[in-house]
């Protein structure tokens, strides 16, 4: 039978194996490796300490020889083990890096894991982990709009102007409509929320009519002027008008940002902010909705209020919007603009750049 290795302890050697083998911090297994040892340089056979810690005679052996090699350094960590999956070379990860960023598999339109594992004859967490090591994310897609607005810069420059350094004496809205807004009343009773099953609603739904929400959004502050109608047209548009100068101090001038909807530029609509010059009118330049701040609370509305909600008539859903109005107003949360005009100059620059060197 082999022989268990001598072990000789030093006085720092022994005074740490001591303190780790009484530790109640340390974890279990750091603590039987030091009681290991400890009996060993006692001079004790693996069947003793095995017997004593109940335990493998092969893993006092182990541990023995470990710290014969390693010291005690080697107690402080399992040792490494080989992968199951070899290791690919630096060519095969150069081909699927490329792969992945300019080639597409002929039957779709981005790479998977397994496609690109088959195609490469890999395994496919292997080419997960090349994918996360380069920060490819092929299953990914964002969307993005490039304004053609010839006066696009001019009008940026503008609004940003607004939300970084509004005027005094004067509020800023941030006005727009959330139109067809559908009033749907599932067609069965909402199954509701248990532990471990989430709340259960059927697919399939009643329309019961639209609403459309005027808004104006207090840039300032966060509260929130709306008003829903039935329609959406620039008669409805000049009642919302009306309204928020009815609901706003006399003595303030009012900034209104809106988008380039034909109702906002109505020959009736610019008849009737040529008469009460209060009302400054800021358009956001075409195709750049992501510049007025409302619909950013919009989407808060939709998130938290419509989008789950069932309604079984115009009226209730109207009564939702605004019971949610009310809450928002009592306290009130405003977004805060930080976006200048050069970093957005800098990603509009690089947008331009990735799509003139895509073509």
């Amino acid at each position: 039978m082999k022989k268990a290795c001598v072990i000789e302890l030093n006085k720092a050697d022994r005074e740490e194996l001591e303190r780790w083998s009484r530790s109640r911090s340390l974890p279990a297994r750091q603590v039987l490796r030091s009681q290991i040892v400890l009996l060993a340089a006692q001079g004790k056979d693996n069947i003793v300490i095995a017997k004593r810690l109940h335990i493998s005679r092969h893993t006092v052996s182990l541990w023995r020889e470990r710290f014969r090699k390693q010291g005690i350094d080697g107690l402080r960590r399992d040792a490494t083990r080989p992968s199951r999956i070899p290791p690919i070379s630096m060519e095969t990860e150069r081909a699927i890096v490329e792969e992945t960023l300019h080639n597409t598999p002929p039957d779709a339109t981005h790479w998977s894991c397994r496609t690109m594992a088959k195609r490469h004859g890999v395994h496919f967490t292997t080419v997960s982990r090349v994918w996360r090591r380069h920060n490819l994310k092929p299953h990914l897609v964002e969307t993005f709009k490039l304004s053609k607005d010839s006066a696009f810069w001019e009008k940026l420059e503008d609004v940003v102007g607004l939300y970084l350094n509004p005027p005094d004496k004067a509020l800023v809205f941030s006005v727009d409509e959330k139109s067809q807004i559908q009033a749907l009343d599932r067609t069965r009773p909402v199954l509701p929320l248990a532990p471990g099953i989430p709340a259960r609603q059927t697919h399939d739904y009643v329309r019961n009519g639209t609403t459309t929400l005027f808004a104006a959004l207090n840039v300032l502050d966060g509260t929130v002027i709306g008003k829903c109608m039935e329609r959406h047209r620039h008669q409805e548009f000049l009642k919302f008008l009306k309204h928020i100068d009815r609901v706003t101090p006399r003595d303030l001038q009012l900034h209104l940002i809106v988008d380039n909807y034909a109702t906002h530029k109505k020959a009736e609509v610019k008849r009737w902010l040529s008469r009460h010059k209060r009302f400054h009118f800021h358009f956001i330049p075409t195709s750049s909705s992501w510049l007025n701040m409302v619909e950013r609370w919009f989407g808060e509305i939709t998130r938290k209020r419509i989008r789950r909600g069932t309604f079984s008539s115009v009226r209730n859903l109207v009564s939702a919007i605004e019971e949610y109005i009310q809450h928002n107003n009592a306290n009130p949360k405003p977004f805060v603009w930080t976006a200048t005009l050069s970093s957005i100059k800098a990603k509009i620059d690089k947008c331009i750049e990735k799509s003139a060197t895509a073509h």
